[in-house]
């Protein structure tokens, strides 16, 4: 019975932050890493030549974050952040390579189709 409460105890023991000491604190950061990217998107169109407007980057980069929007942990939303800070630094510094920044955006092309009537109705020669 004692083995049971030294365990509960030791599991609810808490952890090390790694960067926010509170929620606000994380939101804070979370909306800095949002508004630094949302800043540096026409430099990424124009350095990197990517064929999309700015306005579909920073819906990506909208995307990308709200994608996160579920996490609640407050370790997991710093080490977030933390990945966050570092794919911004390797684009600033032009890092990155071209099909990096289109990796992103591969979720959003349509596949063409395999099969003979896709083809037919998408307009393709068969």
């Amino acid at each position: 019975k004692m083995a049971g409460r030294t365990a509960v105890r030791q599991g609810l023991k808490q952890v090390k932050p790694i960067l926010s000491t509170d929620f606000l604190e994380a939101r804070r950061r979370v909306l800095n890493l949002y508004k630094a990217w949302y800043r540096q998107i026409p430099y990424v169109v124009k350095d990197y030549d990517v064929p999309i407007s700015t306005k579909q980057g920073r819906d990506k980069v909208r995307e990308l974050f709200m994608k996160n929007k579920h996490v609640t942990d407050l370790r997991a939303i710093d080490m977030l952040v933390i990945k966050g800070q570092m794919d911004l630094v390797e684009i600033a510094n032009i890092w990155a390579q071209r099909p990096h920044i289109m990796r992103w955006f591969q979720d959003t092309t349509n596949e063409r189709p395999a099969d003979f009537l896709g083809k037919f109705y998408d307009g393709h020669d068969p």
